[in-house]
């Protein structure tokens, strides 16, 4: 989730001077000079359990035990560790070491102060911030909403997964690869329905589509074939309609991109490669600009060594999955040539490489850097 308004903290953290090791409370001035052939003496007069305040006020010359988390003694400022002392007799110990004033103690205010912002407007939440917010007692928060994707899935030949397709019909696997993206980007995804190839079955779904969503995908129907109406529909609900049809990668050659009285519209390509490149190009963004990002995560990489030629032309970005190996302590990468109706080539990936938009393709052994999924 995304922290909605700046959180700032209204107390100290630590509330109070604590002890960073097991030990014993001092006044430093008291080791002073000390050292293992000449230590100092200090009388131990008694420990400040853990979760209770201290009532013993330390005079020169005196120690308590002290517990790591736990709150110092009294007039003391601070501890020698556990390992650099050692019993005299049963109330003295010898101080091996000196330690200097605030030694291995968290002062007041030393992690948080009041008035600090903790988290800022527009910032994922993560682990360690829930932590940092409950030491604080903040138990509530508010947070931007989940953006909500709705997903038309188009075409004439699609069943769903749980039937045996007919000769000429494939199991329609798009709602939910692209479903399962949209989770993991953060949002709530929202299949619509599988609809056919015609248009006003395909804008009857896309109005349905506009009442659910914050945001509009269409799977497949971007080309520009007689059963391809996906600008069609985006054009006929609201303004501006269709921006771009079209942009300069393969795979995704024919995705749309549209607006629908301010919400985005995307038409991606029915290929599952296609589709997948061009969520993580467009869609994503979109989805954590919605979630009130202030900026865009950017996506784990490595570096590999190229284990095959790629061809590519000069005037596209083209995508190329790849599979990566270890061997000889080097990671290399092995493209994973495809047609990219087929979704086993991104089963058998492990991320993406982009070869350049001015490039004429990359040779064996030059290093690249990989888009992990």
């Amino acid at each position: 989730r995304v922290t909605y308004t700046d959180v700032t903290s209204d107390e100290n953290l630590p509330s109070f001077p604590r002890s960073a090791m097991d030990g014993f409370s001092v006044i430093s001035s008291d080791t002073f000079g000390a050292s293992e052939g000449l230590p100092a003496y200090l009388e131990v007069v008694g420990e400040v359990p853990m979760g209770q305040s201290s009532d013993i006020n330390l005079s020169p010359g005196q120690a308590a035990k002290a517990y790591t988390g736990g709150m110092l003694a009294n007039r003391a400022d601070a501890i020698i560790m556990i390992e650099h002392t050692q019993p005299a007799n049963d109330t003295t110990i010898e101080v091996l070491r000196p330690v200097a004033p605030g030694e291995h103690v968290i002062q007041i205010g030393e992690d948080i102060r009041p008035g600090d912002t903790v988290l800022a407007k527009g910032h994922t939440i993560r682990a360690q911030d829930i932590g940092g917010l409950l030491a604080l007692g903040k138990v509530e928060m508010d947070v931007t909403c989940l953006p909500r994707v709705s997903i038309i899935s188009t075409g004439d030949e699609l069943v769903s997964p749980n039937e045996v397709p007919k000769p000429g019909q494939v199991r329609d696997i798009n709602t939910y690869t692209i479903s399962s993206l949209v989770i993991k980007a953060g949002g709530i995804p929202v299949p619509i329905a599988l609809v056919s190839d015609t248009f006003e079955s395909q804008r009857e779904a896309a109005i349905k589509a506009m009442e659910l969503g914050d945001i509009i995908i269409f799977s497949a129907g971007s080309s520009v074939s007689s059963r391809d109406m996906t600008a069609s529909v985006i054009d006929s609900l609201g303004d501006p309609g269709v921006i771009v049809h079209g942009i300069a990668i393969k795979p995704g050659k024919p995705t749309i991109i549209g607006m629908i009285d301010n919400k985005p519209a995307l038409g991606l390509p029915g290929n599952p490669v296609s589709a997948m490149v061009v969520f993580d190009l467009l869609v994503k963004p979109i989805i954590h600009t919605f979630s009130g990002c202030k900026s865009y995560p950017e996506p784990k990489t490595v570096h590999a060594r190229l284990l095959r030629d790629i061809p590519s032309l000069a005037g596209r970005e083209d995508y190329i999955q790849v599979q990566l190996i270890h061997e000889d302590n080097n990671l290399y990468a092995n493209p994973i040539f495809g047609k990219s109706n087929l979704i086993y080539t991104l089963v058998r990936s492990d991320g993406t490489i982009k070869i350049p938009l001015d490039s004429g393709g990359l040779y064996k052994d030059t290093e690249v850097v990989v888009s992990l999924y």
